[in-house]
């Protein structure tokens, strides 16, 4: 082994971090530094430090002040990305950012494994052979001052390279075990030592675009480790995506595990998939992995989250220097104004989110897509103006939903310019409806989380517990129950030997008998059966076929794949006076039942 170089010098630094309080006086003003010999690069600058492999561009060793962040313990090193540099043609490692040119305020460095047509990466689902054929960049960068250290991971799938649809992908680290408190969201924050067995996972998945900073920290060493995503345009699913945070892991060790996924199986999963001849690149990142100090875990938490509102103000990165990853004087913004167009809606009662993303295709939309960047926003102006920013030059299809509305607005061919700002003026959304409005159940906002039970949906065996909250099954009678108290969450088979069906029925009365049609309008945003019966007054109706399975009930969530079903009926079924619909699902195991978003029946009185 030749001896390490240094490439520019710093305020003293070892391996093993600084020691000493006048040492961590002077951490904040301290150099960067990068060391490199044959196996790795060894960034530092007074506060980290960083081992980075350069056989396929794992984190080896993490410091934080002396002290070491990651475990190498549970079968791989401490950070890595699921697709690394390994099993291509040849590695290419360099140092992209000199900190010698600079005068010590940044370094990154890259190691590049050239795939020459060879599938890489060996994270979960893929091949013995490999999962896809791309040459991966994987970039490390570290900043004066910084506390903590960015990772991205640049993918380019070449023409000459052959058709492939990549398995999972995601970036993890594994943690000293002395972190034992995880901080998910608001309603996963607990001390989770290692003592304590280890829970299934999916009880620890949240929505991506709502979770920027989460991680562990230590009560005993009051430190604190979290992943923070300053933008989320390359992570898969918009707005709704709910996905694996964090853990423990099931091996003897137990080590705490940090996420971040980008394109998953989970909740319908997502897709990248490439035709020979395809020309593909995607920069996944940078995003931060942070550690900092505090007198509990709950204060270094929120202060990870307030880092992670100062992370977005900076994208995109300066530094950033990537094909296909857009600089701030190359992205463009757009404006308008959603004019809603409906009788019963006056102005929208809700949020809206409003993102550009591509065109939906027979087999993926943006709810599950992971191959190209998305940009959303979110606005609470009840007037419908948004305002979408910091968007890569291209052409994308406008998309919004909005809280309280039924269904989804879409415009096409909406072309972004270089440093440009599109105004797309008012744009008239007007949400279908089929006819009057009979009764409604729940709030349209793509999620259950209103119903009963829906606050505690990452609980393992809440499901399991459906007969004995509701002994008698959901009876809802429209304008006495409460959707909160009265409508279960997740509608699933009784959990007997049998696995019996279970009736929802919901009661209303009619003032007069109606011509027409009656349509059920069912907004569904968990599926696990294949069709649910309808039996309107005690007779049977017909069936309501169902999407493909997303695993929403069975990994513990109150919202997966978004979509709506209509089921119509001859409105003569109705009679003046009481009246019950009846919606069943089959009997069978207690994951395969239906999450139910929103409830609507309205009278089709033009049709005959």
């Amino acid at each position: 082994m030749r001896t390490g170089t240094v490439i520019a010098a710093a305020a003293m630094v070892g391996a093993m971090g600084f020691a000493g309080t006048s040492m961590q006086v002077s951490a904040q003003t301290a150099l960067v530094k990068v060391v490199e010999d044959e196996a790795a690069f060894t960034l530092s600058n007074g506060i980290v430090t960083a081992r980075i492999l350069k056989s396929n561009g794992d984190i080896r060793s993490l410091q934080y002040k002396g002290t070491e962040i990651l475990t190498d313990r549970s079968g791989h090193a401490g950070g890595y990305w699921s697709h690394d540099t390994t099993g291509g043609k040849s590695i290419v490692t360099k140092v992209t950012i000199d900190p010698g040119t600079n005068g010590g305020e940044r370094a990154e460095v890259s190691i590049k494994g050239i795939s020459g047509g060879i599938k890489m990466g060996h994270g979960p689902g893929a091949a013995a052979d490999g999962d896809f054929p791309a040459d991966i960049e994987i970039r490390y960068a570290l900043g004066r001052g910084d506390s903590g250290i960015y990772t991205y991971c640049i993918f380019e799938h070449l023409t000459e390279y052959p058709a492939a649809t990549m398995t999972e992908a995601r970036y993890a680290a594994k943690l000293a075990d002395f972190f034992d408190w995880m901080s998910v969201d608001v309603l996963r924050n607990k001390h989770y030592p290692r003592e304590i067995p280890g829970e299934d996972k999916y009880v620890y998945t949240a929505i991506q675009s709502e979770n920027r900073a989460y991680g562990f920290s230590s009560t005993t060493r009051n430190i604190g480790f979290f992943f923070i995503n300053p933008s989320v345009e390359y992570l898969s699913g918009g707005p709704t995506k709910p996905e694996f945070l964090a853990h423990r892991d099931t091996t003897a060790v137990q080590a705490p595990v940090v996420l971040n996924y980008w394109r998953s199986s989970h909740y319908g999963g997502a897709n990248v998939t490439v035709a020979s001849g395809e020309n593909w690149t995607k920069v996944i990142g940078p995003f931060l992995l942070y550690i900092n100090e505090g007198p509990d875990p709950m204060t270094m938490w929120r202060e990870a989250k307030a880092r992670a509102a100062v992370e977005a103000a900076k994208w995109p990165y300066a530094w950033v220097n990537a094909a296909n990853y857009s600089r701030a004087a190359d992205r463009g913004e757009v404006r308008g104004r959603l004019s809603l167009s409906d009788p019963l809606l006056k102005k929208f009662p809700g949020a809206i989110h409003v993102g550009l993303a591509q065109p939906a295709t027979q087999r993926t939309t943006w709810q599950t897509d992971a191959k190209h960047y998305q940009f959303w926003t979110r606005s609470t102006n009840s007037d419908g103006a948004f305002t979408i920013p910091k968007v890569s030059p291209g052409t994308y299809t406008l998309y919004a939903f909005a809280d309280g509305v039924l269904g989804e607005f879409m415009k096409a061919d909406v072309q972004v310019s270089r440093g440009q700002t599109l105004d797309l003026g008012d744009l008239r959304w007007q949400p279908v409806r089929r006819g009057r409005q009979v009764w409604e159940i729940g709030v349209a906002n793509r999620t259950a989380r209103e119903f009963a039970g829906g606050d505690r949906f990452f609980e393992p065996g809440i499901t399991l517990q459906y007969p004995k909250l509701f002994p008698q099954d959901v009876t809802y009678t429209i304008g006495q129950s409460m959707p909160e108290k009265d409508w279960f969450y997740a509608h699933v088979p009784r959990s007997n030997e049998q696995g019996s069906a279970t009736p929802y029925t919901i009661r209303f009365r009619m003032d007069a008998a109606s011509p027409g049609m009656a349509v059920l309008r069912l907004a569904i945003c968990g599926t696990g059966t294949r069709a649910i019966q309808v039996s309107v007054n005690g007779n049977a109706a017909g069936q309501i076929q169902l999407s493909t399975g997303d695993g929403v009930i069975a990994r513990h969530q109150v919202q997966g794949l978004w979509y709506e079903r209509q089921f119509e009926f001859d409105a003569s079924s109705l009679k003046v006076g009481e009246n019950t619909l009846t919606l069943t699902v089959p009997g069978g195991p207690v994951n395969n039942g239906v999450v139910y978003d929103y409830l609507r029946l309205e009278l089709d009185e033009t049709t005959k």
